[in-house]
C-alpha cells in the first residue's frame, strides 16, 4: 500500500478496510479527528446519533458513516454498517507501529535453558526463567519477568514491568500492558483452629490467542485445574480475575471488575466496570453485566442485567434508606393480616 508523507488515499483506505467509497477516493488522509474538530486531511467517523449534528459542519476531508446516514454529507466518504470498527482500521493504517529490533538486551538475564526465537525482542532487565519458550516476534518489554516453564506464543507483547510467574502460558498475539500479574497464588485458605492454613496453588494460566490484557489486572492460577482465558478476550485495567476461573472467548470485561474463584463466565459476554461476580457461579453465553452490578447467583438465561441503584441526591438517598429499614416491620403487618383473614376464612 502505497503512503507518503501527504497520507493514504481514501481509495486505498476503503479498499484495505473492505468497505464501500462514495466520492473522491484520490483525497489524502493523514489522521483521525473528531468530527467537531476535523481538519483538512482528516478523516472523522459518526458511530452514536448524539454526534449527528456535527456530521454538516464537519470540517474533515472525508468521513466514515452508515448508509443510512451516508445522505446527511456530500463530503467523499467510507460508507460501513459498523463505523466504529471501520475506524479502528483506518486508525491502524494510518498509525502502524514500527516492530522493536530483535534481540537480546545486554541486561537481560536469560535462563541457560531457555529457549528464544532469534527474531523475539528481550528488553533490558527482562529475566526470563528455565525452561521457558519465548516465539517468533515475541516482544518481552523492560523488566518483565517471566517465570519458569512459561510458554509465549508468537506476536505476543509484554509491555514492561508485567510478571508470568511459573508455568503460564500466553497464546499467539497476546497483549499484556504494565503492571499486570498472571499466575500469583489464588487465595485459597482453609480455616482450622481460628488460624488460616495456606492451600497450596499448583495450577496454572492458560491464556488463548488474540487476548489482551489491561494494565495492572490480576490472573490468578487456578488452586488444582487451570485458570483459563480463551481466545480473543479483552481485560480492561485493574481487574482481578480469581483462581480457577474460566473467561470465554470474545468476552469483553470493563475496568475493575472482581471475579472471584471457580466461576465460569461464557462466550461474548459484555461487563461493565466495577461489577462484582461471586464465586463458584456461570454465566451464560452472550450475557451483559451493568457496570457496578452485584452478581451472587448463576445467570443461565442470556440478557442484559443491572443490579445497582443510580447515583441520587443525599437528601433523597437518606429517605430511601428509612423507607427500606420500615420495609420489614411493613412485611411482617401484612403477613399477620393475610394468616388472620386465612383463619376466619377458614
Amino acid at each position: 500500500m502505497a503512503q507518503d508523507s501527504t497520507g493514504i488515499s481514501l481509495r486505498q483506505l476503503a479498499e484495505r478496510c473492505g468497505v464501500e467509497l462514495a466520492g473522491d477516493g484520490q483525497i489524502l488522509i493523514d489522521r483521525i479527528a473528531p468530527l467537531d474538530a476535523a481538519g483538512r486531511g482528516a478523516i472523522a467517523f459518526l458511530s452514536s446519533p448524539r454526534y449527528r449534528i456535527h456530521l454538516g459542519t464537519t470540517s474533515a476531508s472525508a468521513v466514515i458513516v452508515t448508509p443510512g446516514d451516508a445522505g446527511a454529507t456530500t463530503l467523499p466518504k467510507l460508507i460501513t454498517s459498523n463505523p466504529y470498527a471501520t475506524y479502528a482500521r483506518v486508525a491502524a493504517l494510518l498509525h502502524p507501529t514500527t516492530p522493536p529490533a530483535p534481540g537480546v538486551h545486554p541486561t537481560a538475564v536469560v535462563a541457560a535453558s531457555a529457549r528464544l526465537a532469534p527474531d523475539a525482542t528481550i528488553g533490558p532487565h527482562a529475566v526470563i526463567g528455565e525452561r521457558t519458550a519465548i516465539a517468533s516476534h515475541a516482544c518481552i518489554g523492560a523488566g518483565v519477568v517471566v517465570g519458569d516453564d512459561c510458554s509465549v506464543a508468537e506476536d505476543c507483547v509484554l509491555y514492561p514491568n508485567v510478571v508470568l510467574y511459573a508455568r503460564s502460558s500466553l497464546g499467539a498475539r497476546t497483549i499484556v500492558h504494565s503492571g499486570a500479574v498472571i499466575g500469583a497464588d489464588g487465595f485459597g485458605m482453609a480455616e482450622e483452629a481460628g488460624h488460616w492454613v495456606k492451600v497450596p496453588q499448583i495450577g496454572r494460566v492458560v491464556i488463548g490467542a488474540d487476548v489482551e490484557i489491561g494494565a495492572n489486572t490480576t490472573i490468578d492460577r487456578g488452586a488444582i485445574g487451570d485458570t483459563v482465558i480463551e481466545d480473543d478476550v479483552k481485560l480492561d485495567n485493574q481487574i482481578q480475575i480469581g483462581h480457577n476461573c474460566r473467561i470465554g472467548a470474545h468476552t469483553a470485561i470493563a475496568g475493575c471488575v472482581g471475579i472471584a474463584g471457580s466461576t465460569k463466565i461464557g462466550r461474548n459476554c459484555k461487563i461493565g466496570g466495577a461489577a462484582m461476580i461471586a464465586g463458584h457461579l456461570e454465566i451464560a453465553d452472550g450475557t451483559v453485566i451493568g457496570a457496578a452490578s452485584g452478581i451472587g447467583d448463576s445467570i443461565t438465561v442470556a440478557g442484559v442485567y443491572n443490579g445497582a441503584l443510580p447515583a441520587m441526591p443525599q437528601r433523597e438517598w437518606m429517605r430511601l434508606l428509612v423507607a427500606l429499614q420500615r420495609l420489614r416491620s411493613l412485611v411482617e403487618r401484612v403477613r399477620a393480616l393475610e394468616q388472620g383473614r386465612a383463619k376466619k376464612e377458614s
